[in-house]
């Protein structure tokens, strides 16, 4: 029989199912049972889907999909060709760049977990920043992604988060790095380039994580990783 060839099978057979199978085409305009505040933009060829709602001086690039209950608040930023799925909501200034794809009830810009001990009770510590979100992110279902207390959370290019990962306020993860399900990061942790994190790792706040990492599923890390390698529950 017919072969081909390949020394990455894999990433080649990925992008020949990316030609066969491209998403649906978009119907640019927007669906009369959305709302668009007069304040947003939204550029002409990009698709608002019913019961959406824009926010005022949220920007809609070119090419965008804003499907079915998404919520884009006030100041959001979209780059061109990215695509927000079903009752997804971005809020507080986010910004997300260009050909991103967002799956189902992730939540980006939510509020830290920022609390101050003030005797026996709690005082609530206002989360001033924001998030940043590179180029060719994918953002699986009902991941969460805060605001920072006072910079901003940043995701960098072509990183893959799957689902139901929680990312706290100021984290940074570092271009193309991957981590899988049920994943949860602290604030102000530092994550590097070209890492995988394996599912249902922890991993403690305000410490470093260099490039090339990987972390093994379960992992709990709680203390800074600067060599490349592979950890397990450090």
């Amino acid at each position: 029989v017919a072969v081909l060839v390949h020394p990455n099978p894999h990433a080649a057979f990925a992008r020949i199912a990316a030609e066969l199978h491209p998403p649906p085409p978009l119907s640019p305009g927007i669906h009369p049972l959305a709302l668009v505040d007069p304040a947003a933009y939204v550029d002409p060829t990009a698709q608002v889907g019913p019961f959406a709602v824009v926010g005022a001086g949220a920007r809609i690039g070119p090419r965008c999909l804003v499907a079915e209950h998404v919520v884009v608040g006030a100041g959001v930023e979209l780059g061109a060709d990215t695509r927000l799925l079903a009752r997804v909501t971005v809020i507080a200034r986010t910004r997300i760049g260009e050909r991103c794809l967002v799956h189902p009830g992730a939540v980006i810009g939510s509020d830290g977990f920022g609390n101050a001990r003030d005797g026996q009770a709690w005082l609530k510590v206002p989360q001033l920043g924001s998030v940043r979100i590179g180029d060719d992110v994918e953002i699986g279902s009902n991941t969460t992604i805060d605001r920072g207390a006072l910079g901003d959370t940043v995701i960098a290019e072509g990183v893959r988060l799957d689902n139901q990962i929680q990312i706290a306020h100021n984290v940074q993860v570092g271009a193309h790095t991957a981590i899988a399900a049920c994943t949860g990061i602290a604030g102000s942790t530092r994550i590097g380039q070209r890492c995988m994190i394996g599912g249902g790792t922890g991993i403690g706040g305000q410490i470093e994580i260099g490039d090339d990492i990987v972390i093994t599923g379960f992992g709990m890390v709680t203390n800074s990783l600067e060599q490349p390698g592979m950890y397990s529950s450090v």
